[in-house]
């Protein structure tokens, strides 16, 4: 199979939707994305972008993307933080999932990260062993805490 990896560029944003509502089925949590094509065009799309992503590409169909962005930690520096790996289900298991965290690894290289990190559902046995792999770490000692817009919108001192 010829994949291709690219750089997302405005036009794949339709197809991007589709991506993140695909894992979103997945997670079973399709009710949760609520972002928009315009706020994925100003965010990652502009002179400063918040966000990259690497395309998998066959037979020009987007077929899978890596979602990543840089982030800062006190104690070790500049790290690159993957959002998503998501590979079309009829394309899982071809190796596309492995060119596109390859792909990423590169990318944290190619901006001497301190480390390369993400999350991954503690049911979703496949992408644990698909790290696993890589002989990655998982940390069970940290809780994701969070914030959601509307908590953050009525916020008061």
């Amino acid at each position: 199979m010829n994949i291709t990896l690219r750089n997302a560029q405005k036009q794949d944003i339709p197809q991007i939707i589709e991506l993140i509502k695909e894992l979103a089925l997945y997670e079973k949590a399709l009710e949760q994305v609520s972002i928009t094509p315009e706020e994925l065009e100003r965010d990652g799309f502009c002179e400063h972008p918040l966000f990259w992503i690497i395309l998998a590409e066959h037979k020009n169909e987007i077929i899978g993307m890596s979602f990543y962005y840089i982030r800062y930690s006190t104690w070790k520096g500049k790290c690159l933080y993957l959002e998503d790996i998501i590979v079309k289900e009829t394309y899982r298991r071809m190796g596309i999932g492995k060119l596109l965290f390859d792909a990423t690894i590169e990318e944290a290289k190619k901006i001497d990260a301190a480390l390369l990190t993400w999350q991954v559902l503690e049911w979703n046995t496949p992408a644990i062993h698909f790290y696993e792999k890589y002989k990655a770490s998982f940390d069970p000692e940290w809780l994701n805490g969070k914030l959601t817009k509307e908590q953050i919108k009525h916020f008061n001192k």
